[in-house]
């Protein structure tokens, strides 16, 4: 991936050529930015478009490091709570530093939490299209192999999509292989074996070692309700872990996930946007 780092006496960011597509036509994104002050901010975004403009494109997202594999979505809104494990991070005045270079927004996601006594307790009618299964705790590699494959094919009809190598992906979750717990980790599979759905939940480290959060981090399926199913065995897990808060992470507003967030009553804490720069309007 073409990259260029600009960095300014108190901001930097880097500028990624090749992004997803926005529109139909293919994008730049401006991705691991932040500044000391609002007047750096303001110059290294400009020196940013400046350049996107000189290389031939038309289309800006923004923040995103590259594609939404990777960190992307700026805080819009917030309670106030500490960041949760991998949760993205912004200074309150960044959002309005893009909105203010012409930016504006093309998408939007929140995150939720509950108290697992409170959803824990619903369990959705079996199905015969799927068993839900806990992961072993083995191979881990193996796993991240099985959440990629399953991950190309469920996100692929998603917005702002671009694929990613399944060694880049293991380059990057790999690493999280010592914080994983087994028991917060699910596979949705079909009567003849085959993957269905996954879910791939982890401790808020974020609070220390002894979390009383479990992240419902990603989630992905190709059966109709083995989401639900997932979700269930999961709050369900979480729970008898000894964990006190599930928290739904980084659901885009328009999700079926996001109903179902509300229906299981959680309480949205923070929002987030991805922003979008026309150069050609």
């Amino acid at each position: 991936m073409t990259t260029h780092i600009i960095r300014t006496e108190g901001a930097k960011l880097t500028v990624y050529l090749e992004g997803p597509e926005w529109e139909g036509a293919p994008s730049a994104t401006l991705g691991d930015f932040s500044c000391e002050t609002p007047e750096a901010g303001r110059e290294v975004l400009r020196r940013a478009i400046e350049h996107i403009r000189d290389a031939g494109g038309d289309r800006v997202i923004g923040p995103m490091s590259g594609d939404t594999w990777h960190s992307y979505r700026v805080v819009s809104e917030s309670d106030g709570s500490a960041a949760f494990l991998m949760e993205p991070t912004h200074k309150p005045h960044e959002a309005e530093l893009f909105r203010a270079a012409g930016f504006s927004v093309i998408s939007k996601y929140f995150s939720a939490r509950v108290a697992l006594a409170q959803t824990a307790q619903a369990s959705p009618a079996a199905s015969e299209a799927f068993e839900i299964e806990a992961w072993d705790g083995r191979n881990p590699e193996a796993l991240f192999r099985q959440v990629y494959a399953l991950s190309v094919e469920a996100f692929s009809r998603n917005a702002f999509y671009k694929p990613i190598s399944e060694s880049d992906f293991l380059a990057m979750y790999m690493p999280v292989v010592p914080m994983l717990k087994r028991e917060l980790i699910f596979f949705a599979r079909r009567p003849d074996g085959s993957l269905a759905g996954f879910l791939f939940g982890i401790p808020n480290y974020a609070e220390g070692p002894n979390p009383s959060a479990a992240i419902l981090k990603t989630y992905a399926s190709l059966e109709r309700g083995a989401g639900r199913h997932l979700a269930s065995h999961f709050h369900k897990s979480a729970l008898q872990l000894g964990f006190e808060t599930a928290i739904h992470a980084l659901i885009h507003d328009d999700n079926q996930s996001a109903e179902r967030s509300v229906a299981e009553g959680a309480t949205v804490f923070r929002r987030y946007e991805l922003l979008g720069l026309r150069l050609d309007g």
